[in-house]
């Protein structure tokens, strides 16, 4: 019996005219039609036609994209292939080899949803690396567990869980806004969002800080545990005030997936509506504070930096001018372009664990990209851009340092 897939409505929007083709890292890579977001699409309606079996391969075509939606700034019918890749997922379920699939399905149901479990994986993480058997493990594991020690993040000294729900303005109030910790943020980076904290409170905006907040479920949603994403939903729509005038997050990842909370929660009576008031709420910092305008004068700093484009946000969500506005704000700072700076760079969630050629033939490509800009300093407004940019940075030895954009506001005073 072939086993088919639901039909994917935004599948029928396509035209099939290929111009998303030579935006496709996969098929820039591989040339081949079945690594392209057209040839995809061709493999899911076959599927949902009944003409082709979804565990002939398919999968293995499905999950080699990394849905970074580049695609869809070129389609010209308007297309939401990451609503059909995550549709189609979903019907799938996690990518990988079976045990590479327990353990993503087991990270994905019973540590994602948990913020107290993930404190504690990221606990077990830091005294890893800090007693000494991170290195040790690199010189000792097999070559291929050699890249993912490599990639996994510095835990950060302490984790980031604020006392308070309220923190006041500093000065006169502008704004009153709620604030995503996140999970990678607040485990890995917490001095990021401390520093966005600060930025925040001295640009006049109250900051509500929700203690019952939860991972914003995109991993989930992107590789085929669209249930439990829909659980984290609800229990942010829930934990969110929406009397603010934002909800923020320093996550280009978290951003695109609370703004399409609506859609992700568009069949269940008790949340649609709640959930379509809460995406449009939702705003990326670096969106916000350009729109909002800086208050205070940023000290000058003699420098050169390049910007790295996060694919969610730049495709996902629109959003190239106003991190780029807030740099030209900071004295003495020169913006360096880097070629095709919103390409990704290959970490794509968990892309970069489960799929190591493509992720690292992007990863090439990209610090070279980076190393001709002659920048010190490279801005990526997103967790696993800069963990990949980091892991590339040691690993190719290009001299710069891995920033986010919330770090040089905060440094300058802004």
């Amino acid at each position: 019996m072939i086993r088919t897939m639901p039909v994917i409505p935004e599948v029928e929007t396509c035209i099939h005219c290929g111009l998303c083709l030579n935006q496709c890292p996969t098929y820039r890579l591989t040339h081949l039609e079945t690594a392209s977001p057209r040839g995809r699409i061709y493999l899911i309606e076959a599927a949902s036609h009944g003409r082709l079996d979804v565990t002939s391969g398919v999968a293995d075509h499905l999950y080699l994209c990394l849905a970074c939606r580049a695609c869809e700034t070129a389609c010209p019918s308007g297309v939401q292939y990451g609503r059909v890749a995550e549709a189609a997922r979903d019907v799938l379920g996690p990518p990988g080899r079976p045990f590479q699939r327990a353990m993503v399905r087991f990270a994905l149901r019973h540590l994602m949803p948990h913020p107290g479990r993930l404190r504690s994986v990221a606990a077990v993480i830091r005294f890893y690396q800090r007693s000494g058997l991170a290195a040790l493990a690199l010189r000792l594991l097999p070559r291929r567990l050699r890249r993912p020690a490599a990639l996994l993040p510095e835990a950060s000294t302490r984790f980031y869980t604020p006392e308070a729900e309220v923190l006041p303005a500093i000065g006169e109030p502008r704004a009153r806004v709620a604030f995503l910790t996140g999970c990678a943020m607040s485990l890995f980076f917490a001095e990021i969002n401390e520093a966005t904290l600060r930025l925040l409170r001295r640009n006049g905006c109250e900051v509500v800080l929700p203690q019952n907040q939860a991972c914003c479920g995109a991993l989930n949603i992107h590789n085929g545990e669209v249930a439990s994403a829909r659980a984290m939903a609800r229990r942010n729509v829930d934990a969110f005030p929406v009397d603010v005038d934002a909800i923020l997050t320093n996550a280009a990842g978290c951003g695109a997936a609370m703004k399409e909370y609506g859609h992700l929660l568009g069949d269940d009576p008790d949340y649609r509506e709640r959930a379509e008031r809460f995406s449009t709420l939702v705003r990326d910092t670096g969106e916000f504070l350009a729109a909002l305008g800086l208050r205070n004068s940023p000290k000058a700093t003699d420098r050169v930096v390049t910007y790295q484009d996060p694919c969610h946000l730049a495709h996902g969500q629109g959003v190239r001018a106003q991190p780029r506005a807030l740099l030209a704000a900071l004295p003495g700072t020169t913006l360096r372009e880097m070629v095709a700076s919103d390409r990704c760079c290959g970490s794509a969630g968990i892309y970069n664990f489960l799929q190591p050629e493509t992720s690292d033939a992007l990863l090439a490509e990209k610090m070279e990209a980076i190393r001709a800009t002659g920048a010190s300093v490279v801005v990526a407004p997103n967790p696993g851009c800069m963990m990949q940019l980091r892991y590339g940075v040691r690993r190719f030895g290009v001299p710069v340092r891995v920033a986010h954009l919330m770090d040089l506001l905060d440094e300058a005073g802004a």
